[in-house]
């Protein structure tokens, strides 16, 4: 399981109502992409919820979500950023893209 996070001092919206304590946090399988889990936490979080536990809910996968278009600027959007996140390319968080495991050395 791989947890990705973003944090809402990086959501445009957060900081327009001052509400940048929070954070939403998605659990996925790194190999099927899978969102297992959703943690939201902040001001209004609980408004928030219906998109993680419909996602868990149909299965959806980290793309999915990152391709599902959202409102600029709303906090429910820091659920696809979260996604963007796990997947590389969030454009308001800094992720260095993921890399290829490197072969482990054998002894000889």
């Amino acid at each position: 399981m791989e947890v990705a996070r973003f944090p809402w001092a990086a959501s445009g919206r957060a900081i327009s109502l001052n509400r940048t304590d929070g954070m939403t946090k998605l659990i996925i399988d790194p190999e099927s992409e899978q969102i297992l889990g959703v943690g939201i936490v902040g001001p209004g979080a609980g408004e928030m919820i219906a998109e993680g536990t419909l996602a868990i809910e149909m299965g959806a996968r980290a793309s999915d979500v990152a391709l599902t278009i959202h409102a600029h600027p709303t906090l429910s959007e820091t659920f696809m950023e979260a996604a963007e996140a796990f997947l590389g390319h969030s454009t308001h968080i800094y992720r260095p893209k993921k890399q290829a495991a490197k072969p482990t050395p054998t002894a000889t």
